[in-house]
């Protein structure tokens, strides 16, 4: 009798199980995201105490993107000594969106940008010199350890 109830339940249970599988087509259901992409452009040599205009070109889908939801660029030094605000980019159009800023001290600087268009956010960020390196930012290059930025603000 045990051995009938046994049985039976592993049918139950295959049968159940055989019609939860999944269609073939089942993918094309849930909503295809197709993810915002950037390139970080910086001027080739920026100077200390001079203006300088850091731009970002996004894509989405191959397009360029036209009003982004937001985008922000974010710059610190690598030894925290220096730390800019979060900064709202201007709109360039054709999918460039640029910050000018002028930066006292030279050393070794991270911009990190906040982008988001339908849905899609993403927070590339890129490196910099900005002058001459000093024998700590040196030492640090050669080490390969990227320092991460301690932050407490609330993402997007």
């Amino acid at each position: 009798m045990k051995k009938s109830i046994g049985i039976s339940l592993i049918l139950i249970f295959s049968l159940l199980l055989g019609a939860c599988s999944l269609k073939q087509d089942v993918a094309n259901l849930y909503k295809q995201e197709t993810p915002l992409e950037s390139e970080i452009i910086i001027p080739e040599s920026i100077s200390a105490n001079k203006q300088e205009t850091i731009k970002v070109i996004l894509t989405q889908d191959g397009k360029k993107v036209e009003g982004a939801d937001y985008v922000q660029f974010e710059i610190w030094k690598q030894d925290g000594s220096v730390k800019f605000d979060m900064e709202q980019a201007e709109d360039e159009g054709n999918g460039t969106y640029s910050l000018s800023k002028k930066i006292d001290s030279e050393g070794l600087y991270y911009i990190k940008v906040h982008a988001s268009n339908h849905g899609s956010i993403i927070m590339p960020q890129k490196q910099f010199v900005i002058g001459e390196l000093s024998e700590n930012e040196k030492k640090f290059l050669r080490k390969g350890k990227p320092k991460q930025q301690e932050s407490h603000e609330n993402h997007h």
